[in-house]
């Protein structure tokens, strides 16, 4: 049975799963970042390294999709894409992004804001030849965000390439890359009771980190 409109405004939870003080907070927001993904990976929380990416294009219309993660340091998110995707043209056009994670059974979310730019070519080889040989060829069948006639026409690539080239070594893809954000802030929602969350906000200065806490 189909959920009828008015029920929507109805669905509502109390979010109870803990607080957020200031006494909790790290020196570096990515400190904590890490403490809450391995929090969410201990909750077996499915694809606890999705992450909204956010970007704009030419016209300042807004796109959203999830990307995974891959790796990260004090200042730096980093994934993966294709170089001519819809998402790679925004950047191009314009580097600045927003990410969100969301880690709902936990009752947590991240927001980072940053500016982004292209990973390194050894970084890229790195990583490509790393991933499942199907990653590998899927890569290769698909022009990712392009118009298709149908489903067939990737599964009938795939079979073909896979038929040439799983007992070899895949090409590198020239349009296959990756992108580092260069993080300039990070918030950190808890969930609370009554509506009343807690929100900590890391914004970088140059070198420093500045902390406010924000109304829910």
């Amino acid at each position: 049975m189909l959920v009828k409109k008015t029920d929507i405004a109805n669905l509502r939870r109390e979010y109870i799963s803990g607080e957020l003080r200031r006494s909790n907070l790290t020196d570096q927001p990515i400190k904590l970042f890490s403490i809450w993904l391995h929090q969410a990976i201990f909750s077996r929380i499915p694809d606890p390294t999705a992450m909204c990416l956010a970007t704009v294009d030419h016209t300042g219309q807004p796109y959203q999709r999830i990307v995974l993660l891959k790796n990260f340091t004090d200042t730096e998110m980093i994934f993966y894409t294709n170089l001519s995707s819809r998402k790679s043209i925004h950047l191009t056009n314009n580097p600045k992004v927003s990410l969100c994670f969301l880690w709902n059974i936990i009752d947590k979310q991240v927001i980072i804001t940053g500016v982004v730019q292209k990973l390194s070519e050894q970084e890229i080889l790195k990583h490509f030849y790393t991933r499942p040989k199907r990653n590998q060829i899927s890569t290769w069948v698909s022009h990712q965000s392009k118009v298709i006639s149908s489903k067939n026409v990737l599964e009938n690539k795939f079979l073909e390439f896979k038929e040439n080239y799983f007992h070899k070594t895949i090409p590198f893809p020239e349009f296959w890359g990756g992108y580092k954000i260069n993080i300039n802030s990070i918030e950190f929602w808890q969930g609370g009771k009554h509506r009343l969350h807690d929100r900590f906000i890391y914004q970088r200065h140059k070198r420093t980190w500045y902390i406010y806490r924000l109304s829910p």
